[in-house]
């Protein structure tokens, strides 16, 4: 299992601790910070080899998340990522902190929706990638718990 995290620039930050959270559970992350080749692409503004470097992490991955937030709605590049790895991914939604289901674009609302932190677990676990042992130790299952990786990125567990 690989996760494509698809995100935009400005939730950099949000979708570095979703890798690092997948990362500590054992699941390989293609995550744009870590691809060297992306990175050259950008700084020297070659649009042809930071397409070539997406497509290459969409097909080296099983699955893609896809990092909704209000930032998203103005991506040039999410909604490239999603058309390309639709089908050649099993491709989630990550919802940040407060995003509602009519903040979604229509797109992505055919796909699993991952709203919390529960979600997020309950992701892991049902691909039968997880680490049991860690998912059910009190920092990972305590949804609540403002030591949660996540907690301030994600909303906690919805009831």
């Amino acid at each position: 299992m690989k996760v494509f995290i698809s995100h935009q620039k400005r939730d950099r930050d949000e979708a570095k601790k979703i890798a690092d959270y997948f990362i500590s559970v054992g699941i390989a992350v293609y995550f744009d910070e870590f691809d060297k080749e992306l990175q050259q692409a950008d700084l020297t503004n070659d649009p042809k080899a930071v397409v070539a470097a997406i497509k290459k992490g969409i097909k080296s991955s099983t699955h893609m998340l896809c990092i909704v937030s209000p930032n998203t709605l103005t991506s040039k590049w999410v909604p490239f990522e999603v058309g390309y790895g639709y089908d050649a991914t099993i491709l989630a939604t990550l919802t940040l902190k407060g995003i509602k289901n009519s903040d979604l674009p229509d797109y992505i609302k055919t796909k699993p929706i991952i709203r919390d932190i529960y979600d997020i677990n309950k992701f892991i676990k049902d691909q039968g990638k997880e680490k049991e042992y860690i998912l059910e130790s009190k920092m990972f299952s305590d949804y609540n718990s403002i030591r949660h990786p996540l907690s301030g990125i994600m909303d906690t567990i919805i009831t």
